[in-house]
């Protein structure tokens, strides 16, 4: 007959291999998402050229701002707070937070339509366009970190798979027409297709009457959430503008080649975070005291990767790099070991940032975000000021792992905290 510690095994193995396969899945989903973005940036490049590719380069980062104010407030406290619950509960949530993320879509694209109507010239068209694909954009992404929060990552990927095979003959006939509106039209038309997809996949229909409600519900973690997103994402641009204005352009070229250069592990990075907070709060509703143990073996494995990639980069021969990044592996080359050293404390970090959201400690992961972006910027620019392009990526480096050491001091007391008042913050209704 079984012995108790037998009985429990099969089900531990089990356990670790749904965690396994769910991780799988989010790598999977990014490397999806990295393929589309990177094959939309290279076929406008060569479409339009160097001053039109610019254009549209400006209506990806607005889009990229405004993706982060509706993940803060709409698709991140649903991953932190309906991880892992009943259905019911999953899919109640579900459709007030695509909801939420369709209305800041709506909002935010209204203004983008107004902004591009005043500027008009080459800019006011692309940026008229990207307000009305912005709706359909964010809904996309919310379907995306719904589908992780359920434990179905593969439905994320699926729908990322429609998105990139809408986008070929979008493309397509955006590349006769020939002007960056029509490519940020083709973009976003692509991504209606995969949000309509989405809402078969979950057979829930966003509301949008509802995101008052959500808002009021999740206000102590969407604000904060908020302003982290947008703080985590201001900081690398000032960094960049700050580094131009003091070295030069170049500088900021050399820069983007070294990240280029970490690119592929960088891809790793983001896909683990579209699983790590989910996961986290389903350790926290399971197990709680493993929490501490799951966050440090996260970090610190996406640490030991980033470690090794930088390693495998020192190896490279010249020949290789001149490859890859042509002129700029010379310069890039000599940022190898900082920038190393900086993703290396941004993976151990990220490892306390998913526990402290599986805890929903949104003032504390707030303080850790803006102390971490205030650090990156003043070390990126005060290295800058002191010796150039090495210089701010050392500082940056060094900013980066003193940003880490904060989030685990903070994971460490909310931890304590927890132990000392143990009251659940995780709503499942």
């Amino acid at each position: 007959m079984p012995t108790e510690g037998e009985k429990t095994r099969p089900t531990a193995a089990t356990a670790r291999r749904a965690v396994v396969g769910r991780l799988s899945w989010g790598l999977a989903d990014q490397a999806a998402s990295s393929m589309t973005n990177f094959a939309v940036g290279i076929y406008v490049a060569r479409s339009l050229g160097v001053t039109a590719f610019g254009v549209f380069s400006l209506a990806w980062l607005t889009y990229g701002v405004v993706l982060n104010v509706a993940r803060g407030l709409a698709t991140d406290p649903l991953v932190v707070r309906f991880s892992g619950v009943p259905d019911a509960s999953w899919r109640a949530a579900t459709a007030r937070s695509s909801g939420t993320a369709l209305g800041v879509g709506t909002a935010l694209g209204a203004v983008c339509l107004l902004v591009g109507l005043g500027l008009g010239g080459r800019v006011g068209p692309a940026f008229t366009c990207l307000g009305v694909a912005l709706p359909a954009l964010l809904l996309q992404d919310a379907w995306r970190f719904a589908f992780f929060a359920a434990g179905t990552g593969r439905k994320a990927f699926a729908n990322d798979l429609v998105w990139g095979v809408a986008l070929v003959p979008a493309m397509v006939v955006a590349a006769r027409v020939g002007s960056v509106a029509a490519f940020v039209l083709a973009w976003g038309a692509s991504a209606a297709v995969a949000a309509g997809y989405g809402c078969l996949q979950s057979g829930i229909r966003p509301r949008p009457a509802r995101a008052r409600g959500w808002l009021r519900e999740q206000r102590d973690l969407g604000y904060r959430y908020l302003v982290e997103n947008v703080s985590l994402s201001g900081a690398s641009q000032l960094r960049a503008y700050g580094l131009g204005a003091i070295v030069g352009v170049g500088a900021v070229g050399a820069v983007r080649g070294a990240e280029l250069l970490l690119g592929p592990f960088l891809a790793l990075l983001m896909g683990l975070s579209l699983v790590t907070v989910a996961e986290a709060a389903r350790v926290l509703r399971q197990a709680p005291h493993r929490l501490g143990r799951f966050c440090l073996a996260l970090g610190g494995g996406q640490a030991a990767a980033a470690l090794l990639w930088g390693a495998a980069l020192l190896l490279m021969p010249d020949r290789a790099g001149e490859l890859v990044l042509g002129g700029v592996w010379h310069s890039a080359s000599e940022l190898i070991v900082p920038a190393t050293l900086g993703v290396a404390g941004a993976g151990l970090g990220s490892g306390a940032a998913a526990g402290l959201r599986a805890l929903a400690a949104a003032r504390r992961s707030l303080r850790c975000q803006l102390f971490a972006s205030a650090c990156y910027v003043g070390g990126g620019l005060g290295g800058a000021a002191v010796a150039g392009t090495v210089g701010s990526a050392w500082g940056v480096a060094a900013a980066t792992v003193c940003g880490s050491a904060v989030w685990w001091l903070q994971l460490r007391s909310a931890l304590r905290e927890r132990h000392q008042n143990p009251i659940p913050e995780m709503r499942t209704s």
